[in-house]
Order: C-alpha cells, then structure tokens, then sequence
C-alpha cells in the first residue's frame, strides 16, 4: 500500500506539473533553461522567421468559439497574402505543447501565399484560450473539429487544410482518424507529431529523466487515470496509431533524424499506420524537434508546397477568398 500511495503522489505530481498550468508548480512557470537540440540549433530561415512573424502581428484579427465543456477558445484570422487567390481554401496551422499560434506564423505565411485564409487557434490553456487541462491532443482534437465546423458552416464550400507542429501535429492526425471529420478537409500535415500520448510520456521519462520503464508504465497508467476522472479523458484516447488505420484524406508526415523530444521513429510508425490511400513522409537530416524548417527550408518547402498545390490544385488560382465572419 506504501508503494501504491508513493506512485499515486508521484502521478499526481507530474500530472499537474505537465497538464495543469494553473499549478503552482507547473511546466509553465518553470524558469529553467532550455537544454533541448532545438535551442542550439540554428534558423537557417530565420529572415523568413521574422518577416512571417512582422506579417502575422499586422494581419491577424481575432475570433472566438466556445467548445462542447463550455471552454472559450481563441484564435487568429489571417486572409491571403496573394494576388487573386482561388476561392474557398482555408487551412488550419495547430502549435505545440507550451507554444502559441504566432509559433506557426511562417507557416501560416507560407499557405497565405498560396491562397489561403489561415487560422491559427490557441490550444486550451494557451495564450488567449481558456481551460484547466491540457489533452496532449484528446481534448484539442474534440476543439480543432469545432473550428472546422465554424468554418464550414460559414462557407459550406470550404476546402480546408490541417497543419500542426508536435502536439499540434497528434491533434491533427488524431481529428484527421476522427468519423466526425467533415468532407471539406482535404488534406493534412503532421510534423514531428508522437505516436500517443502513453508512448510520449514513456519516451519521455526514460530518455529526459532517465527513470526506468519498470516505474514510469504504472506511474503514466496512473496519470492516465487521474487525467479521465479530473479533465475528461485518458491517454488511450490520444493514440495517433489508432486514428490513423482510419485516415482517409491525403496525409504528409515530417520528422527531424535528431529530435531529441519525440522519437524519430514516430515517423515510419505513423506513416505505416495511416491508412489513407495518398501518403508522403520526409525526414530531414539534422534536425531537431520542430526545427525541421528551419533546418533545411528549401527541402521541406519544396516537399510541402508541392504536396498542398497537388491535392488542392493550385496550378491555376482564380478568383477571391472571402473573409470568415464567426459568430
């Protein structure tokens, strides 16, 4: 009972610390330096970085939704940044755990420059949004699928591209298995996204704090308990592997070789598991967690740009995008 009561104070702990911003001693106010690959690592495409991230002050105009528990969401509306954009394209750029969406300003940029209208939502807990816990990609999956319908409702005629960045990324491919996924979404990209929630906290725990998978399985199950009685979910829910042997849309998953965060294998695992009919995966040399942009821009542009113009047929862009008016 001593061991049981010790391993329930121990997930306890690390679920407030990890999935409870308001904690008084969360992940979010800790003020310890960043360690991590990606922090040494140079922007090769930091010119880009700071031109997408000036646009992205000077466009954005704010929208609200208010999720199925009541939650207030927000996010940011950008309208393309092209001549005579086509008509009807939207896409939806999701940022990772702890971020914020001018994380994703370059790429929101980049579709801007293809046509699109972008949205870029905060995550329940980040920045402008509201909650109390954060799903690791359970719960804002649930919330990314009411953005699409907010979209579609508005414009019936949407053809909407998903996007996202590490947790982002298992909350795209998590709503991209999802049944309740509208038609109007065509395609999606997951970069550097984990294959579940349950395989990140292991990885996690083994290969950051080198506690032994012995102690970290039963202490991750229960976290993974406390997270379906607190917040509305387990970590079961957050598996990628299982929503993507439901994907049907066309899917491009990209990893860096050296992310030290997720597991580079999480790429040929989530790609085998996809099964959509129409699949891509790029993995760039080098790169750490979420660097892979800015790491090799001219491949992975390369790769992205040609892959988003062959689904949605972009060769040719006519005519106007309207604006996407919520209520």
């Amino acid at each position: 009972m001593a061991t049981a009561g010790s391993l329930y104070v121990a997930a306890d702990y690390l679920f407030r610390f990890v999935l409870e911003p308001g904690s008084k001693r969360s992940l979010f106010k800790s003020n310890r330096p960043d360690t991590t690959l990606a922090a040494r690592q140079p922007h090769h495409d930091a010119r880009e970085e700071a031109q997408a991230g000036h646009w992205f002050d000077n466009a954005k105009r704010g929208v609200t939704i208010k999720a199925s528990d009541g939650t207030r969401l927000h996010g940011w509306i950008l309208d393309p940044d092209c001549a005579d954009p086509p008509r009807h394209l939207y896409a939806i750029c999701c940022h990772g755990f702890s971020g914020d969406p001018k994380e994703m300003a370059k790429y929101a940029h980049r579709f801007a420059g293809m046509g699109f209208t972008v949205l870029t939502p905060a995550s329940r807990c980040h920045e402008l949004s509201g909650g109390k816990y954060i799903g690791m990609g359970a719960l804002e999956h649930r919330d990314l699928l009411l953005w699409i319908d907010a979209i579609v409702a508005n414009d019936p005629n949407a053809r909407i591209l998903l996007d996202g960045n590490s947790m982002g990324a298992a909350t795209v491919m998590l709503a991209a298995g999802d049944p309740r996924l509208p038609k109007n979404v065509k395609a999606a990209i997951a970069d550097c996204g984990y294959t579940g929630l349950e395989d990140q906290f292991l990885y996690s725990a083994r290969h950051l704090y080198h506690a032994p998978t012995f102690l970290a399985r039963p202490v991750i199950g229960i976290m993974s308990s406390i997270a379906r009685r607190r917040a509305g979910y387990d970590f079961k829910e957050a598996s990628c592997l299982k929503a993507l042997r439901h994907t049907s849309i066309p899917m491009l998953f990209i990893h860096g070789s050296a992310d030290d965060f997720v597991n580079p294998t999480s790429l040929d695992l989530n790609f085998r598991a996809c099964a959509s009919p129409v699949k891509q995966k790029l993995i760039v040399a080098g790169a750490a967690h979420a660097m892979s942009a800015s790491t090799d821009p001219k491949r992975y542009w390369k790769t992205v740009t040609a892959f988003v113009r062959k689904i949605f047929k972009l060769n040719k862009t006519k005519g106007l995008s309207g604006y996407i008016v919520f209520n």
